[in-house]
């Protein structure tokens, strides 16, 4: 967003189905990381009798396939794809060493679409009733960070994963990704002030 040989930055808003997929299968499994990232809102945390073992296979298993649901051009899968049954087109596994957690998600599949296909009607349906809302909060601290640095913002991207986490803040979820709780996006003042320090790393 700019003129003839400006600086560009790019920002995509979104409630993304995989992404709260991911969240609420890292819930209803019993999965710690990121332990920096609150849980889902309404979403008891499930106690698993597992193994130390197969907890730890779990974990791993789940932290690729969230960093491939997150930022899916910067960590491409080394082998196929192949969907998981009961996630329609939004669940995609390696066809390699990825049983433990395709076997762990499947019976979690009816009530897992239904909460992400839920909380993304909500944020699409609020983000729908404020056309150019989500715009101008960007370019606004965009506008202040240059004024503060005295120069153009450098061309940056930025992706922002508004969800219903049950604390209010800003979490970084991928090298260009933020997680924002969705209270907080819809409080001007102090979203505008909490996306201040990431667009003042970015740009």
């Amino acid at each position: 967003m700019g003129g003839a040989g400006a600086p560009e930055w790019v920002i995509r808003e979104d409630a993304g189905q995989p992404v709260l997929l991911a969240l609420y299968l890292r819930q209803v499994l019993g999965i710690r990381s990121p332990d920096e990232l609150p849980h889902l809102r309404g979403i008891p945390p499930r106690a698993n009798n597992r193994s130390e073992a197969a907890q730890n296979v779990l974990e791993r298993q789940w932290r690729e396939y969230w960093a491939m649901t997150v930022e899916p051009q910067a960590h491409p899968s080394p082998v196929p794809l192949d969907l998981v049954e009961g996630f329609d087109t939004l669940i995609a596994l390696p066809i390699e060493g990825f049983d433990e957690l395709r076997d762990a998600i499947i019976p979690h599949a009816p009530e897992a679409l239904a909460f992400s296909q839920s909380a993304h009607s909500r944020y699409a349906k609020d983000a729908g009733s404020k056309p150019g809302v989500s715009y101008r909060a960007y370019a606004s601290a965009i506008a202040e960070h240059e004024r503060q640095v005295g120069r153009r913002a450098h061309s940056f991207e930025l992706n922002v994963q508004v969800l219903p986490l049950a604390q209010r803040g800003v979490w970084w979820i991928g090298s260009l990704t933020i997680a924002v709780t969705d209270g907080l996006r819809g409080d001007v003042v102090a979203f505008d002030s909490a996306i201040h320090p990431i667009i003042a790393e970015l740009a």
